[in-house]
């Protein structure tokens, strides 16, 4: 991905830098050749060539772009889960994907991290983001996703004799878990997604189902993904499905929803992230019955809700650490809905706007690997930046509407925003 030449100064805002403390206020922020080389109190701030550029923040908000730590690019807006493995094609899913990149960076997400993708498909979204063929989030690239027989993606009844090879790899045993990672290791992706616990979407598998992965199994995909550099996932609903996952040593947990003290006490031990992707579960609730979810499935989201809600503060007052990400791309769901997430996290699950963003900045990055490269705003980090009209401090929801955006920056190249040029196209020949 390329990065933005020559100098340019933001100026006349409020600085969020991603690391938890108070605004600065009438803050400067200098970038040269795509990387900070200024942070600080305009009376503080370096005198500028008169080549540089600039940009008045207008009063309003200076921050790090947004990190969306459970992406779905291929995830369609779907009705029903099952829809993922008959609607479309690799090749429709592909064109989608690319879509949901450009609508995730125009929303202010500079970087992603997959949950789990149809096809591979991420792999290849990432190449081209990355060689500027189409815009989207800085990708950390997930695949077909890890689930044992009878869990939770497994709803193919055998008699059909149909598998899900776009989708999952449906595994008995270790050493079908082993022979997964490595198809997966040959593909090029960056994290294994797991499903070790049921959900509250499948009534026969439901939150509480711990057995959906055996301990056994589990590590074995840790094993053989780490040998490989690749990092685990697991979508973790069940307090012993949660505890397996930490004993066998999982680098993130997804959802993190039923624990106990004991699980609490080995997380803050791993010092594991775990990303809850709440508003979903809100999201469930309320416009479900539209779409067709059974009270049944309705219930268990809303019970999933407020147990995940508690977990959260819990995970957050002992000092772990926690992801924002939403698990979007479900009809009542949808993509460019992302902000919503943080939303919510202020307003429902009572954290500070402070603690949200640095949940969505610095944790993202850190859930990436790259905490040293973007995530916070200090000087030598890459200069993804998102400038918004207005106090996002006081107001946190005004993140949900893009049109209050001034500036999305990536690498100091302006990609989206009211500041922002035609993305430009440029094919690539081969030599």
């Amino acid at each position: 991905m390329k990065l933005a030449s020559g100098t340019t100064r933001i100026s006349n805002g409020r600085l969020v830098d991603g690391n938890g403390g108070p605004p600065l206020r009438d803050a400067v922020l200098d970038i040269h050749d795509g990387r900070i080389t200024f942070v600080g109190p305009a009376a503080a701030a370096p005198l500028l060539s008169r080549e540089a550029n600039t940009i008045d923040a207008r009063g309003g908000t200076i921050l790090p772009g947004l990190v969306e730590a459970h992406f779905h690019a291929t995830y369609f807006n779907i009705a029903a889960l099952e829809d993922l493995d008959i609607k479309y094609p690799v090749e429709y899913v592909s064109l989608l994907a690319s879509v949901n990149a450009r609508l995730a960076l125009e929303c202010g997400y500079t970087s992603a991290r997959s949950g789990g993708c149809l096809f591979n498909v991420d792999v290849w979204l990432k190449k081209a983001i990355e060689e500027d063929l189409i815009p989207g989030p800085r990708l950390s690239a997930s695949g077909r996703e890890i689930c044992s027989a009878g869990g939770l993606m497994d709803w193919n009844p055998e008699f059909r004799k149909i598998g899900m090879e776009g989708l999952v790899f449906i595994i008995n045993g270790t050493e079908d878990a082993r022979r997964a990672v490595r198809s997966l290791v040959k593909d090029g992706v960056e994290w294994v997604k797991t499903y070790p616990t049921g959900d509250a979407a499948s009534p026969d598998i439901n939150d509480h189902h711990t057995l959906c992965m055996t301990f056994e199994e589990m590590y074995a995909v840790v094993a053989t993904a780490h040998n490989h550099k690749l990092k685990v996932t697991g979508h973790c609903r069940a307090n012993e499905g949660i505890k397996n996952a930490l004993r066998a040593g999982y680098d993130t947990i997804e959802h993190g929803t039923f624990m106990d003290n004991e699980a609490l006490d080995l997380l803050m031990v791993r010092n594991t992230p775990v990303i809850p992707a709440l508003y979903f579960e809100k999201a469930s609730v309320e416009r479900g019955p539209e779409f067709g979810l059974p009270q049944v499935v309705i219930d268990g989201h809303q019970e999933t809700l407020e147990a995940g809600a508690e977990s959260a503060r819990q995970i957050l007052k002992a000092g772990g650490r926690l992801g924002m990400g939403g698990d979007y791309g479900f009809g009542w769901n949808p993509h460019g809905d992302y902000a919503r997430e943080l939303t919510f996290f202020v307003r429902d699950v009572g954290l500070s706007p402070l603690e949200v963003l640095t949940c969505a900045t610095r944790t993202g990055a850190e859930i990436m690997g790259r905490e040293k490269e973007f995530g916070t705003l200090e000087v030598g980090k890459l200069a993804d930046v998102l400038i918004v009209d207005g106090d996002v401090l006081a107001d946190i929801s005004i993140l949900e509407d893009r049109r209050r955006f001034l500036a999305v920056m990536q690498g100091g190249i302006i990609k989206a925003g009211q500041l922002a040029e035609p993305f430009p196209i440029e094919i690539k020949r081969e030599k």
